[in-house]
């Protein structure tokens, strides 16, 4: 992809300083670009780079402008700015439309001519493929299921039966949609499975990291809500309901039946046990354990901070003696009174 400087700057609504027949075949990072590459600032500590770099041009803020010694496009957000024109420049492969002879698809399934099946996938019973999705390599897709349009769902995705995934989505290799939540009644000898026949409803413009798994429902669906993205390598355990446009980083554990609200922020390997509610707009910090529901929006952190290994065994042995440290202090109290 070649562009102009003038037609990229008309595209992103951006105030163009420089030559506009500046021809940009490329993106970079703001130390390394090349004279055809477009690169951003969004953070002014980095202005440094800024001052010696070599892109063709910069999306940068108007705070910023007079260091910046090559053509600019100024706009409100730089990275906002900037993760709209990267994908004039995606690199991702488009495979042409169609169904590849070494797929099997069920005679019942429905398969738009405008979709795209790869090699030895495999469309079950009664599937619905909305047009212009993209099925990747070894795909599952179970019985009943519901692909949008324009979904693209990367190779080697297994999707059990009953699941709906909305337009525009995108499902990155190795995911697992709609597995058994993990669901069993102990009998005294043993443990006895409870069928799970809810399913995992997906909304429109979701994107699910590799490697990530979402359980399908004991009863009722799986829901994560529309614009949600998940990182890689995260467990959606069943009947969890994530609401729209909330973000959830690498390794996070989200336990049965919790509930996360909108616009919240969840960092990576953090733990979210079973049955709570988290309201919308809860940012929580890296490597956090949230045991309790969290009713007010806000910041929340609970993991301790690497320190020196004399320093940190020597609290946590102090740690072990919270309780007991807190017993003394109110009988102290209740003295003194």
């Amino acid at each position: 992809m070649t562009v102009t400087l003038e037609a990229l700057a008309a595209k992103l609504g951006a105030e163009l300083h420089g030559d506009g027949a500046i021809e940009i075949r490329g993106i970079g990072t703001i130390g390394a670009a090349g004279e055809d590459q477009l690169t951003f600032l969004a953070n002014p500590r980095y202005r440094v780079y800024l001052e010696q770099t070599r892109a063709g041009a910069v999306l940068i803020g108007e705070d910023q402008l007079e260091h910046c010694p090559v053509a600019a496009l100024v706009v409100k957000d730089p990275y906002l700015a900037f993760a709209h024109a990267s994908h004039l420049f995606d690199t991702a492969p488009a495979p042409a439309a169609g169904v590849h002879p070494s797929a099997c698809v069920d005679p019942s399934a429905r398969v738009p001519a405008s979709a795209a099946i790869g090699p030895n996938a495999v469309i079950e019973a009664q599937v619905e493929i909305g047009e212009g999705a993209i099925i990747g390599a070894n795909t599952v897709i179970g019985a009943r299921s519901r692909i949008g349009e324009a979904v693209r769902i990367w190779p080697n995705v297994t999707i059990y039966h009953g699941v709906t995934i909305g337009p525009r989505s995108i499902i990155h290799a190795n995911c697992v949609l709609g597995a058994d939540g993990f669901g069993y009644a102990f009998n005294g000898a043993g443990w006895t499975k409870v069928a799970q026949v809810g399913g995992v409803v997906i909304g429109a413009d979701v994107e699910i990291g590799a490697g990530t798994t979402v359980d399908r429902g004991a009863i009722e669906d799986t829901v994560i809500g529309n614009g949600v993205i998940l990182d890689n390598q995260i467990q959606v355990a069943h009947n969890v309901r994530i609401g729209d446009h909330t973000a959830v980083a690498g390794k996070v554990g989200i336990a049965g039946s919790s509930r996360i609200g909108s616009f919240c922020m969840i960092g990576g390997a953090v733990g979210i046990s079973g049955h709570l509610e988290i309201c919308d707009k809860v940012q929580i910090l890296g490597m956090s354990l949230v045991s309790r529901s969290i009713t007010e929006p806000g910041t929340y952190g609970s993991a301790l901070p690497v320190d020196k290994q004399e320093r940190y065994r020597r609290n946590v042995a102090r740690f072990r003696h919270l309780d007991e440290l807190h017993r003394r202090v109110r009988r102290l109290e209740r003295d003194a009174g």
